[in-house]
């Protein structure tokens, strides 16, 4: 009898039938509330109408059709679509599958077109499992460890996360700024950097938003040194922060390259990179392709998810729908010395866990966790220590399951940290 790898542990013990919107239905024959998306994949909620008559429409007319070979209609209706909300300067698309290949189609254009070997990314991103990415990552060492040697030339410089350090967010921002300007003194020189690759929320990382100020002084370092920004908007672009990039928050930063996926399709796999024509255009020939990259029905779907978050207004409703969350989960934490910060933007949320000595505190987060999935509530963890609750849920959810959500929350951290006393 075959099966899945053990490694492919499920977070919930759900085995779902179908989907819609932010619910999903077991074949139990529960519902359960989804604040998981997919992990942020699911931005216009499961089976929106409109995503799937795309998608059905498409698959009578061509799957499949390899972009380097033959050009087809939604890769083209999705470049334009794209040019209504990508960062100005931001004009030219490559597209490929998956977050991680993402990030290697800019680390490799990085390269390309500077010259130079290094990479600096920041304490506690996560960039993917393939080896350039995993190289890349330092969200926790279970993405990276077992399968050395890694990529070489890659820095990690302090991101600044005041809880972690007990600071405040100044302190935390000019010690990270500080720590930069020295590896560029003493690890890889201004010459040899190709590129800051940053989140503008930790993801894995336990959803710890950048300050705008530390975006803006990356921002001033690359343009001194001629260092190209990559800004890793997988989980954080689409309307998930409130704003339509994460970076939005900075409004004065610039980025020369973003990584786009999860939410940029609603559940089909799709991924890219957009840079300017000219720093684009100095990517090898032959350095940038794929057999599934630009899948006709993917980017058929890519199209509706991005009308759909226009037309019904969904960076408006994260936005509105996430301080209403955040809210609540503000008057749980209140009740509850074991949680010891409620953070993140728009519907990218977080919940962390500590002991009574400030220590990290995985067990309970995990009962919280689990007596969430016995409430109806579905919610994954993350962090370092895996003491993070995080809440993602589809841009479509309205108030009543905002609601929904927070009761579900309540009962369960009730029952979650009942249990360790």
């Amino acid at each position: 009898m075959t099966s899945l790898s053990p490694h492919l542990r499920q977070a919930t013990p759900v085995t779902v039938e179908r989907g819609e919107g932010v619910h999903v239905y077991g074949t139990d024959g529960r519902r359960y509330l989804d604040f998981t998306a997919g992990i942020g994949v699911t931005s216009t909620g499961h089976c929106h109408p409109r995503v799937v008559a795309a998608a059905q429409e498409q698959v009578g007319k061509l799957i499949h059709g390899q972009y380097t070979t033959v050009m087809h209609q939604p890769l083209q209706r999705l470049v334009e679509r794209l040019g209504d909300v990508l960062p100005a300067g931001l004009d030219s698309l490559f597209f490929a599958n998956s977050g991680s290949e993402a990030v290697e189609a800019a680390l490799r254009l990085a390269r390309q077109a500077t010259g130079r070997p290094n990479i600096v990314v920041f304490h506690g991103g996560f960039h993917g499992r393939t080896v350039a990415a995993a190289s890349m990552t330092t969200s926790g060492t279970r993405f990276r460890t077992g399968f050395s040697p890694l990529m070489s030339g890659v820095a990690v410089a302090p991101f600044p996360a005041a809880s972690r350090y007990g600071w405040d967010q100044e302190t935390a921002t000019r010690f990270a700024l500080s720590e930069l300007d020295y590896l560029l003194q003493t690890v890889t020189a201004p010459q040899d950097t190709a590129a800051f690759v940053v989140e503008p929320v930790l993801g894995e990382g336990g959803y710890i938003p950048a300050d705008p100020a530390f975006l803006r002084g990356l921002r001033e370092r690359a343009d001194r040194y001629g260092i190209v920004l990559v800004i890793d908007e997988i989980q954080t672009g689409f309307g998930r922060t409130g704003r339509f990039w994460g970076h939005d928050h900075a409004e004065d930063v610039r980025p020369d390259v973003i990584t786009i996926a999860k939410g940029l399709a609603s559940g089909f796999p799709l991924s890219g990179i957009a840079a300017s024509e000219e720093l684009m255009s100095k990517a090898h020939p032959g350095s940038q392709g794929g057999t599934y990259g630009g899948n006709a029905v993917a980017c058929a779907a890519a199209v509706a998810t991005l009308d759909v978050i226009r037309d019904e207004r969904l960076v408006e409703n994260a936005d509105a729908m996430g301080r209403r969350l955040r809210a609540g989960l503000e008057e749980v934490a209140r009740a509850t010395p074991g949680i010891a910060d409620v953070r993140g933007l728009g519907l990218m949320l977080a919940n962390e866990f500590v002991t009574a000595d400030g220590s990290p505190d995985p067990a309970t987060a995990a009962r919280v966790q689990q007596a969430a999935a016995a409430e109806g509530l579905l919610l994954l963890l993350c962090g370092p220590w895996h003491n993070v609750v995080r809440m993602m849920p589809a841009l479509v959810i309205d108030e009543a399951a905002v609601d929904e959500g927070l009761a579900a929350w309540q009962a369960a951290v009730a029952k979650g940290t009942a249990a360790a006393s």
